[in-house]
């Protein structure tokens, strides 16, 4: 292994993830699903990839998405986290904030 794919790997392990709280919403339904990530730079591909598989589990997103497919639906961010001391207060503060999101979005969990 090289030396410049050792630092490559180290420098991806080392990144900092940012949490937050995410939407998806389908535009001819007008329905909308609210989930929390540990890594909201990662979870659209993490969704898009088992809607696309028909493996989801949440039924009315599957559905959605067989109904009007990729494009009939948007990812965005509802909520970046600041950096947390513990993965117990980042946890903690997810769900708080997710339970605040599903009331203001009038929305579903995911």
């Amino acid at each position: 292994m090289s030396i410049d794919r050792k630092a490559a790997i180290a420098a991806y392990k080392e990144r900092k993830t940012v949490a937050g709280i995410y939407v998806v919403r389908c535009a001819a339904s007008g329905e909308a699903w609210v989930g929390q990530a540990s890594n909201l730079e990662t979870i659209q591909n993490r969704i898009w990839f088992s809607l696309r598989q028909g493996s989801h589990t949440c039924r009315r997103l599957q559905t959605a998405w067989n109904m009007h497919g990729e494009a009939g639906l948007t990812l965005g961010e509802c909520e970046r986290l600041k950096d947390e001391a513990s993965d117990y207060v980042r946890n903690a503060l997810l769900k708080e904030r997710m339970l605040h999101w599903l009331s203001e979005l009038k929305a579903e969990p995911i």
